[in-house]
């Protein structure tokens, strides 16, 4: 057994089953050692980007990593953006990326770069295996270090002589700790604060916003008038009838400032003090009212779930959650705009649906449309770095074969991982891409007017637009073995999305307003 083949091995063995590839000449050994080992599904991404991006989306709902492989130093580079996403995310993943061979780093050969340096910026653990011997052990640490609360990357460097060379067995992956519960003493003084009566928010964020961490927090929310309030942006949510309905932190400062001002008491529980995403000129960084109070229940890395059931538990708050009862808007038709655009996805998400949300600017409407629609989930750009959406919708259908993905995109994002439709197809995932085609970078159009710059000039417009050649998605999707369809009105959108959701395999849907 070589390097490449304990290595292999160990993965298998500490539950990491898919592998999101790039690979190039210093990872072919790897690259056999998958072809002759039963139990790891690989799955060829077209850029490193893809790769880091679907192993973030397997991650969310699969809830274990997923590796990647990655070529060297600049392949690395290339999938950091979405590693910074995945990393913001809290989703545990495995890169394996592969270098020269020891004996020939002395050489300085054209792809030779500092590996360690680049991974630390996105990883939590980070390791060079020094020798065959030592391979199976480095990738069982990995795993252990990405399954450690609250989700890490793990990046392991695989030098080619090491994978090549002769080596023993697979090794045991480490025990793993357990979430920290919350001690006495933060539980007690999150009850006294709610016993105050103030205005008072709980703010939620990583694994309780799920089921159960999302009623105990109802229960709460029932029992004292707090409200709960999710971060702006989140991993995954999991919402519609049946379940707590939480609001989200908005994205535009100004509405986000309003939303927020008349609270004296925030109680963290798996989220950090709400900020801004950006600075503005003569506008607070802090979401938050000047004296407000900040009591943390549980840390991102505690179990916040715990700590809301105690919590409600110490208060005598034993009346259910106030669950979202079921509702649809009515299908809408005319012209597209934000409104009818959450009204039609309303209408017909399906039950158990994954919704994968690069939308920017058009679909900031859509949580008030789709509250009451069957249970889903829904996933967010935790990172903002753009570009995520489509890989990551290519690892929640690996993750999850049996539930709909749908991915709402920008047209600007989308072209940052058009590579993605490619793999879609060649998995037949069952993924239906909406790409939201206002032909701009909108949402900067906007900042603009945060910032108080006023109306953009002919060079910034030209800057913020995709004209000059319209993009044509039906055709490149095409191009790439996915159909679709071009719809200009709200009417032919929801029968070409309804037509998509009972159809099985990748569509694309480009809505043109």
């Amino acid at each position: 057994m070589n390097g490449a083949e304990s290595l292999v091995h160990t993965l298998v063995g500490g539950g990491v089953r898919v592998s999101f590839t790039n690979p190039g000449t210093s990872e072919m050994h790897f690259v056999s050692a998958l072809d002759r080992t039963e139990g790891m599904r690989c799955v060829l991404c077209l850029f490193e980007g893809v790769a880091t991006g679907a192993a973030d989306g397997y991650a969310r709902m699969a809830e274990t990593p997923a590796a990647t492989l990655l070529h060297l130093g600049p392949g690395l580079a290339n999938g950091i953006a979405n590693l910074h996403n995945a990393n913001r995310a809290a989703s545990p993943m495995v890169n394996i990326v592969g270098d020269h061979a020891t004996s020939h780093r002395k050489y300085d050969a054209p792809l030779a770069s500092d590996i360690e340096s680049a991974a630390r910026v996105v990883s939590g653990w980070v390791r060079t295996s020094q020798s065959t011997g030592a391979v199976a052990q480095d990738a069982a640490d990995a795993i252990a270090a990405a399954l450690a609360p609250p989700g890490v990357i793990s990046t392991l460097i695989l030098p080619a002589d090491v994978a090549w060379g002769e080596a023993g067995g697979p090794a045991k992956v480490p025990a793993v700790p357990a979430r920290a519960q919350a001690g006495k003493d933060a539980v007690t003084a999150a009850a006294a604060v709610l016993r105050k009566g103030e205005p008072t928010v709980l703010l939620l964020g990583g694994h309780v916003l799920r089921k159960r961490g999302l009623e105990a927090a109802g229960r709460i929310a029932r029992s004292t008038g707090a409200h709960v309030i999710g971060e702006m942006l989140n991993a995954r949510l999991e919402r519609g009838a049946g379940r707590f309905t939480i609001d989200r932190i908005p994205y535009p400062i100004d509405q986000s400032l309003a939303r927020l001002k008349d609270y004296r008491q925030f109680i963290l529980v798996g989220a950090k003090p709400p900020i801004a995403f950006f600075a503005y000129p003569d506008k607070p960084g802090r979401l938050y009212p000047p004296g407000a109070e900040m009591h943390v229940l549980a840390q991102p890395a505690d179990d916040g779930v715990h700590a809301l059931e105690w919590l409600a538990d110490e208060l005598g708050a034993n009346e259910p959650a106030v669950l979202e009862p079921p509702s649809r808007p009515a299908a809408p038709t005319g012209a597209i705009t934000f409104d009818s655009i959450g009204a039609a996805i309303g209408a017909l998400l399906p039950e158990g649906a994954i919704v994968v949300d690069e939308s920017v600017t058009s679909g900031r409407g859509l949580f008030a449309f789709t509250k009451g629609a069957p249970p889903h989930d829904w996933l967010q750009n935790r990172g903002g770095s753009i570009g995520y959406g489509m890989p990551v919708s290519i690892g929640a259908a690996i993750a999850c074969p049996d539930r709909k993905v749908i991915a709402l995109e920008g047209d600007g994002s989308a072209m940052y991982t058009i590579q993605s439709l490619w793999t879609q197809a060649r998995e037949e995932l069952d993924v239906v891409s909406v790409i939201f085609a206002n032909r701009s970078y909108r949402i900067l159009r906007n900042e603009m007017t945060n910032l108080g710059l006023g109306n953009p000039g002919p060079k910034a417009i030209d800057m913020l637009d995709l004209r000059r050649p319209d993009l044509d998605w039906v055709a490149m999707a095409a191009g790439m073995g996915i159909p679709g369809a071009r719809v200009d009105t709200i009417d032919a959108f929801c029968r070409a999305f309804g037509r998509a959701l009972r159809a099985r395999g990748p569509y694309l849907i480009e809505m043109v307003f």
